[in-house]
């Protein structure tokens, strides 16, 4: 199936939008990046017998973004008020140690959010956290930017070998992509094109804890995002549940990679566990979700032209 002339020129530049985000290294190859993990590195202490962030790492696996494999199998997900509430010594002791070991590790500046079960980074510059948090949800860690401001999970359930290292290490890996792999010239470049693309539709977050999210609403629109889902593009809503995300079914592994990547280049959030694609739930910036489903369709009908998207039994807006 050929793309049709009229959607050549829309195809191009979601292709554009896809190779300006990507880290240098990785454009016009990202299709070879497989998903296969380096490992864990280990944890290493100081002599004050606390972890020393700083010395953890030497390298990092290829960015989900490109086609890596996602740092977490499954979403981690921040502490809900409730936990919160009932853990107050114990969240305060995990926030202040993801504090000092994303300062340690990133060497940013980071303190505790006023919104319960979320530490705030100021990246200084809108273009940084915009490019950090949709890296970091692709690594199945929950981000959220909003302007300067990066905005990273907390817990009082929080390990220190498991999920406080699972953030730090999240933010230790696109920080070193952001800074270490991009020129100046192309961080502007991609800020640039975030700024344009809000100008178009603004980017799509998932409602989650302590960011427009209310259960009732969640799951009303849920319900209307699964079937206009299925008529749109022909895919089956996955059944895993996660606040503010939509899961849906994708035959394999590389399917679900590049709708990821389309999909933020329609300025929607988006990640994946192994085949299942999510999408953001948000009655408050997208309340009869069209703008997803919409994007959804159309990233769903240039996959199919490319042969990436097999077995897609209809397919709107392209």
């Amino acid at each position: 199936m050929a793309i049709r002339r009229e959607d050549q020129r829309a195809f191009e530049s979601l292709e554009l939008r896809i190779q300006t985000i990507l880290p240098e290294e990785y454009q016009d190859r990202a299709e070879e990046v497989r998903p296969v993990s380096m490992g864990s590195a280990a944890l290493k202490y100081g002599p004050d017998g606390k972890v020393a962030w700083n010395e953890i790492w030497r390298t990092f696996c290829d960015l989900a973004m490109a086609g890596g494999p996602p740092h977490k199998g499954r979403l981690l997900e921040p502490g809900s008020p409730e936990e919160i509430e009932a853990q107050p010594a114990k969240y305060r002791e995990v926030t202040a140690e993801i504090c000092r070991g994303v300062n340690l590790a990133a060497g940013v500046a980071v303190s505790q959010s006023q919104i319960p079960g979320w530490v705030q980074i100021d990246c200084g510059s809108a273009g940084m956290a915009g490019w950090l948090g949709r890296a970091i949800v692709m690594e199945n860690v929950s981000a959220r930017c909003d302007g300067r401001v990066l905005y990273l999970p907390s817990g009082p359930g929080y390990r220190i070998e498991k999920e406080i290292k699972n953030v730090v290490t999240v933010i230790a890996k696109t920080c070193h992509y952001w800074v270490d792999h991009m020129w100046s010239a192309q961080q502007r470049v991609i800020a640039e094109l975030f700024t344009n693309m809000d100008r178009e539709s603004p980017l799509i977050q998932p409602a989650v804890s302590g960011f427009e999210f209310q259960a009732e609403s969640d799951a009303l629109l849920r319900g209307t995002m699964s079937e206009a889902i299925r008529d749109a593009t022909g895919l089956a809503v996955a059944d895993v549940a996660y606040a503010g995300w939509l899961g849906v079914e994708c035959s394999t592994v590389r399917t679900a990679v590049w709708l990821m990547r389309a999909m933020v280049g329609y300025n929607v959030l988006s990640r994946r566990e192994e085949t299942v694609l999510f999408v953001p739930v948000n009655p408050v910036s997208d309340p009869s979700a069209e703008a997803v489903v919409q994007a959804l369709a159309r990233v769903c009908g240039f996959a199919r032209a490319k042969g990436i998207l097999p077995g897609c039994t209809s397919v709107a807006g392209v």
